[in-house]
């Protein structure tokens, strides 16, 4: 059996400075956001020929449209705007069809600012709903308030690794906060707490079978036994992400990373913060 809780300092130390640094981004940089939450165009065109990036910036700028961000990788050309109507696109395809030949319109969708709007509510709702629902159920399932607390508060530990990495992502490879992302967010939260519900039910039936040993003993036990499975179960999922993420297209590339960050901070966090948490909590009610 490994003392697993005699490394403590090292589990704070790793994750304070990975949600410090993730966190000085986060109220620094902050994000790139999608027009799913701020509202805009975009187009998504595939050339005959291959694009120069400078002559774009130039054709946009005569037609007077508002750039919020231009990318331009060889015949491949991604363009966000403020709202354009169907005559500003129909002229701004007929430009880029003089540069490059022949135009293939892959993404062509407006969403108005009301709608970015009501879509951050409403993300806000479900990650708070999903906190409740999670807190409820295990107070119920486990008897008692501190596994729960345990769990949710590893579960928040996930959730500012996960948004602070996401910033970073967001200003050095210009990942964009989307609904992709919301939806990795609240995956991580729910692989975080299905690690997590493995170690802390081992450690509630050494609690019923063994409740002269310390609670220290107890999590090591069910740590030390459990550890190989979230391994294992860990390691199938990174396989898929990791390829995914190398052979995987442009449009879900950031979508898989931030899956492949839940994935690692998920599993990292049910035995090295979830679990020390559990004793820290136990150890206060006695």
């Amino acid at each position: 059996m490994i003392r697993f809780h005699k490394f403590t300092w090292l589990y704070i130390t790793i994750s304070t400075i990975v949600i410090g640094a993730g966190l000085f981004s986060l109220l620094r940089f902050g994000y790139r956001y999608s027009i799913d939450f701020t509202g805009g165009t975009t187009v998504n065109y595939k050339t005959q020929r291959p694009l120069e990036r400078r002559k774009v910036e130039l054709t946009i700028s005569q037609l007077k449209m508002k750039t919020v961000h231009l990318e331009v990788t060889g015949p491949l050309m991604v363009f966000q705007t403020a709202p354009l109507t169907d005559s500003q696109e129909k002229k701004l395809r007929e430009e880029i069809k003089k540069m490059g030949g022949s135009v293939q319109t892959l993404r062509y969708e407006t969403v108005g600012p009301t709608l970015g709007k009501e879509t951050g509510q409403k993300t806000l709702i479900a990650s708070l709903l999903a906190v409740l629902g999670i807190l409820l159920y295990m107070s119920f399932s486990f008897k008692g308030f501190n596994f729960a607390l345990a769990a949710v508060l590893a579960m928040v530990h996930d959730f500012f690794v996960l948004i602070g990495t996401y910033s970073l992502l967001s200003y050095f490879f210009g990942a964009e906060f989307d609904l992709m992302f919301v939806t990795a967010v609240l995956t991580t939260m729910s692989f975080s707490v299905h690690d997590t519900i493995v170690i802390f039910d081992k450690i509630r039936e050494y609690t019923k079978t063994r409740s002269s040993y310390r609670i220290e003993d107890l999590t090591d036990k069910a740590v030390s036994e459990t550890m190989v499975r979230s391994i294992n179960n860990s390691l199938t999922i990174f396989f898929m992400l990791s390829a995914l993420l190398l052979m995987g297209g442009a449009t879900i590339r950031f979508f898989i990373a931030a899956l492949w960050i839940g994935t690692v901070t998920g599993a990292y966090s049910s035995p090295f913060v979830a679990t020390p948490l559990l004793i820290a909590l136990k150890k206060r009610n006695k």
